[in-house]
């Protein structure tokens, strides 16, 4: 996340944070009792928020999963403490008991999410190593560093038996793989300089608008070839039905063609 602005007021408590009212439009970290103002951010980490967000959400309304991504949503790492990540993954069914709690959205304790992703900038400093420590304290599955400025992508997860973060790097070039959702690979290049959304968004109406159009000449070409297929059957039958009106007639002239035959 962006550099950090310590609010000089008193110490908080985690419940007074949850209905603190400070500037509009304007997202406030909590840590150790300080109230932390966090700027506004830069356009390309905007974009990187977004372009995770959105590739999220169709990786999970593809695969049917109860799941949601999510910004601006607080997680409580400590007992005075609550960070902002850039991007929250958690089940649908959490998201919703927080939309229902007064305040401001924070994930408590008990509420872990399954992934946490924080995307740097000149304060790289608490991603990689303060905040890391919270997130792997509270036993976060899974956090991503986005490092525009590296550049990189850290991936930090938990092996099976072992009691911390490990980590994995993918560079430019590479894919990056999430540990939660193996089926999950985007680009790295991609991620650290993504399109807008919705020029994605136009892109894949344009390709549904296409399809769309090749399942309806597909249609009419299926109505054409059945319609052939009647008046093949048609003149097959009226055929038939006009030997049999000439068999019936020779028969009636005393001549059997099955016996000629």
């Amino acid at each position: 996340m962006t550099d950090m602005i310590l609010i000089p007021t008193q110490q908080l408590t985690f419940k007074e944070y949850l209905d603190y009212q400070g500037e509009s439009g304007v997202c406030y970290e909590l840590y150790r009792g300080h109230i932390i103002e966090m700027p506004t951010p830069t356009a390309i980490h905007i974009k990187i928020c977004e372009f995770l967000v959105y590739q999220f959400r169709r990786f999970f309304a593809a695969h049917n999963l109860p799941l949601v991504a999510v910004v601006t949503t607080a997680v409580r790492t400590e007992e005075n403490s609550a960070r902002v990540p850039d991007v929250v993954i958690c089940t649908h069914s959490l998201w919703e008991q927080v939309c229902a709690q007064p305040g401001s959205a924070v994930l408590d304790f008990e509420e872990k999410p399954l992934l946490v992703i924080e995307v740097t900038s000149q304060n790289w400093r608490d991603d990689y190593i303060r905040k890391r420590a919270e997130y792997d304290l509270i036993d976060i599955p899974e956090y991503w560093i986005v490092d525009p400025n590296q550049p990189k992508i850290r991936v930090c997860s938990r092996p099976e038996n072992e009691g911390s973060y490990s980590h994995q790097e993918f560079l430019p070039g590479q894919q990056v793989h999430c540990v939660q959702f193996a089926e999950f690979i985007l680009s790295v290049n991609q991620v650290l300089s993504p399109p807008l959304v919705e020029d994605l968004i136009r892109e894949e109406e344009a390709q549904r608008q296409q399809l769309e159009q090749q399942n309806q000449e597909l249609e009419q070409q299926n109505q054409e070839l059945e319609q052939q297929n009647q008046e093949l059957e048609h003149q097959v039958n009226a055929e038939r039905q006009r030997a049999e009106r000439l068999a019936q007639r020779l028969r009636e002239m005393g001549i059997d063609m099955d016996s000629e035959l």
